[in-house]
């Protein structure tokens, strides 16, 4: 049987001692394989921020371990994470995080000089990524003159660029208008089903579950009892 590409086991996340200790995660376990986008949903304060920052391993949890592959995350030094976070992880985030004096393309190339890819490959794979999210024209324009949903394509296409095993996007949808949001959360799933990516993506909105392969809901830190529900798109 193919090794997931996101495993964890009974992930917790503990926010100092005593009476006023905060769980914010509670024994929490998942899989998720090559070409799935997990929809993890639940209300501010359920822990889906918490749960995705131990996954890519951007916080160490109190007990529990996660895997990426057969690496283990948890048990990594801070130097291993970084090649991790480098090479097999993608991340967007809710503000976008884009780098404002650095035009689109340039916000792209980043990743690639950061890990020493040749010009001819990194140019390539730029304008790829560009044309994949609709941005080819705007290639030099800065982010600031970029609509919302452009800037988050383009932090799409950035998460992408070093073609990780793993994209992790934290509420993508959250400053984009119902259009936007729409648009958004169809095109991760578009590119998860082509590129063979592991997705796991967090929302408060319910209407952007019908673009997951699998929903999981938390509420308390605690994923709660499947619902049954039905992917709208197949796995």
């Amino acid at each position: 049987m193919t090794r997931p590409v996101l495993r964890c086991e009974d992930l917790s996340r503990t926010y100092g001692d005593g009476p006023t200790a905060v769980h914010a995660l509670r024994e929490v376990s998942l899989e998720v394989p090559a070409g799935q986008l997990l929809v993890l949903r639940g209300p501010s304060g359920s822990g889906k921020t918490t749960l995705l920052n131990l996954l890519g391993g951007l916080d160490r949890p109190t007990s529990g371990r996660v895997w990426l592959g057969d690496r283990e995350v948890t048990g990594a030094s801070e130097a291993d994470l970084i090649d991790m976070r480098r090479d097999d992880l993608g991340f967007v985030f809710q503000s976008f995080a884009l780098l404002p004096v650095l035009s689109a393309a340039e916000n792209v190339e980043l990743p690639l000089r950061i890990r020493g890819v040749d010009v001819a490959d990194r140019e390539a794979r730029v304008a790829d990524l560009l044309d994949v999210v609709g941005l080819a024209p705007h290639a030099n324009q800065r982010p600031a003159e970029l609509s919302g949903g452009q800037q988050q394509r383009l932090g799409i296409a950035r998460a992408l660029a070093n073609e990780p095993s793993l994209l992790i996007a934290d509420e993508p949808t959250g400053q984009l208008d119902s259009v936007n949001a729409e648009a958004m959360m169809s095109l991760i799933a578009a590119l998860v089903h082509q590129r063979g990516v592991a997705a796991v993506v967090s929302t408060h909105d319910p209407r952007m579950a019908a673009y997951a392969d699998r929903v999981l809901d938390l509420k308390d830190g605690r994923l709660a009892p499947p619902t049954g529900f039905e992917p709208a798109l197949p796995p």
